[in-house]
């Protein structure tokens, strides 16, 4: 089965399902996206062709790189701005106060994940239950803030942001934070995701620039995503490993990328000298 991953920018409007589907449908091959753009969102979207999405966890922690926009003075129930609003009249803060609220949430803290969201409660998404007006109930999770640079003004009470955070930060939730922090209320007003990772906005390919004929053409290998050191085996040991067998090897413990008579199969855990396949691709 071939297999990688294409780098898509998701167009705004558009949710990360229905852009896997396109895919899917042009290359007749199960399909997954490495990280949800809300629909509302727009840029690098991963999709993984074939058996490439069992990657993913070498690809879920990896530093992302947003440009968003932060309305303050209203909130919305989605804290984005295809919500309806719950709180308005709110101070407008001043460019050093957003400023100083940004530098603030640099480093790991505890982020209340939005109502709105994939986030599973009792096996029921959150969004499912907020939509039929029931009360969420979601409890924090650790997140990490590696910077945050503030643009400049977008407008009456808008403030164009630059992100860099760990995965699974939630970038609505931020605004809500930022908000708070300048002692008024704010909601997501745009955003762009511009990196996940190696992937980069600079070298994603548009949906509608995708045929039948040339989404090959925009394969990216499945061996050139996991930022990791290699393995390689050959002969007997190459058959061990493919039997599930371990194999004495050098190095530091760790995962690698696994290839085996010359070929990429997948990744490896090398523990204590010895290294076994863990996620294999073929």
């Amino acid at each position: 089965m071939e297999s990688g991953i294409i780098n898509l920018n998701k167009p705004e409007g558009v949710s990360s399902a229905r852009a896997v589907s396109l895919i899917k449908r042009l290359s007749g091959l199960p399909c997954g996206h490495m990280g949800t753009l809300d629909p509302l969102a727009s840029g690098v979207l991963p999709v993984a062709v074939g058996n490439a999405a069992r990657l993913f966890d070498y690809l879920m922690q990896k530093q992302k790189v947003y440009r968003a926009l932060f309305a303050f003075g209203s909130e919305t129930d989605t804290l984005d701005r295809a919500g309806a609003v719950v709180k308005s009249g709110g101070t407008i803060p001043s460019e050093s106060a957003v400023r100083a609220a940004l530098a603030s949430f640099v480093g790991e803290y505890d982020q209340l994940p939005p109502a709105y969201s994939a986030k599973s409660v009792n096996g029921v998404r959150a969004y499912a239950l907020a939509r039929r007006g029931q009360e969420v109930v979601l409890a924090p999770k650790r997140v990490r803030v590696d910077a945050m640079e503030l643009l400049g003004c977008e407008g009456a009470g808008v403030y164009a942001v630059r992100i860099v955070c760990g995965g699974g930060t939630y970038i609505r939730s931020l605004a809500r934070d930022v908000a708070a922090k300048c002692g008024t209320c704010g909601y997501m007003a745009a955003l762009v995701r511009e990196r996940s990772g190696m992937f980069t906005l600079e070298k994603s390919v548009s949906p509608d620039s995708l045929t039948a004929e040339n989404w090959r053409e925009h394969l990216i290998p499945p061996d050139a995503v996991p930022e990791l050191p290699s393995l390689s085996f050959e002969g007997a040991a190459a058959a061990k490993l493919k039997n599930g067998v371990p194999v004495a090897a050098d190095g530091a413990d760790g995962a690698y990328k696994l290839y085996l008579d010359g070929a990429f199969y997948g990744v490896a855990l090398l523990s204590g000298g010895m290294a076994r396949a863990k996620t294999k691709l073929v």
